[in-house]
């Protein structure tokens, strides 16, 4: 019975427990948005994130293509480990909210 009571609370789950946000993946968030603001893109940054997020899991499959330019902010296990927490459905707005935490600490 214990079983089927555990299994119950989170089969019509959206966000499951084991598809919350880690620790390691918000240092990756921080580090993407410390570099995008570094380089003044916040604003397009935000407006691409705003409009991709009903697509968040394709462009997590995406990403695989553009792998090559990634390597510029993430290692190689950093960019698998950043693939896999778009696909995440709460990802977007926690690069959201990094990224504009990181625009008002860095930018004031």
């Amino acid at each position: 019975m214990q079983r089927l009571r555990a299994w119950c609370e989170h089969a019509f789950a959206v966000n499951p427990p084991e598809n919350r946000i880690t620790e390691e993946e918000r240092a990756l968030a921080a580090k993407m948005a410390e570099f995008v603001v570094r380089r003044q893109m916040t604003t397009p940054a935000l407006m691409v994130l705003e409009a991709s997020r009903p697509f968040n899991f394709i462009g997590s499959q995406f990403l695989a293509f553009l792998s090559p330019f990634v390597t510029l902010i993430f290692s190689g296990v950093e960019y698998g480990r950043f693939v896999r927490f778009l696909e995440k459905r709460q990802s977007i707005q926690a690069l959201i909210d990094t990224l504009v935490e990181t625009e008002n600490q860095l930018n004031g």
